[in-house]
């Protein structure tokens, strides 16, 4: 139940939504061995052609001190590795290990049984609106 009076704010309710969400994702993706954080990293790095460090920190919105740290977690545990930029050797490029793919597979497999769970309450198109409401709301 919520709080009377909180219940009425957006920040409240996306704050505990988020908390929430997490959490179910959280134990749901423990026997992958990796966290939401990380799927996130292996989601990026799955999309196309490998990235320098940078790029991908970049398009998840993170620091470079926070992008070293979850690559370097990643590639301990044989998801990631890094190489030389064939175009320009100074920088390393990463890219998903054979066991990142699988992962990366298994993980969203996860996350959308999770996500769709999570929105239970809601119709699968209420649950589209929902996200699609957020992203114009970040868009703008």
């Amino acid at each position: 139940m919520l709080p009377s009076g909180l219940d009425t704010r957006l920040g409240y309710l996306l704050k505990h939504a988020q908390i929430e969400l997490a959490e179910r994702g959280r134990a749901a993706l423990e026997p992958l061995g990796v966290n939401g954080r990380e799927l996130a990293v292996l989601t990026v790095l799955g999309e196309g052609e490998a990235l320098a460090q940078q790029q991908a920190a970049g398009r998840l919105g993170v620091d470079r001190t926070t992008m070293v740290d979850l690559v370097d977690a990643l590639e301990g545990k044989g998801l990631v590795e890094r190489r030389s930029d064939p175009a320009d050797r100074r920088r390393n490029l990463v890219h998903l290990t054979a066991r990142g793919r699988e992962v990366l597979a298994d993980g969203e497999r996860i996350h959308q049984d999770v996500e769709k769970t999570f929105l239970g309450a809601l119709s699968a198109q209420e649950g589209e609106q929902l996200k699609d409401l957020l992203r114009r709301v970040l868009r703008s």
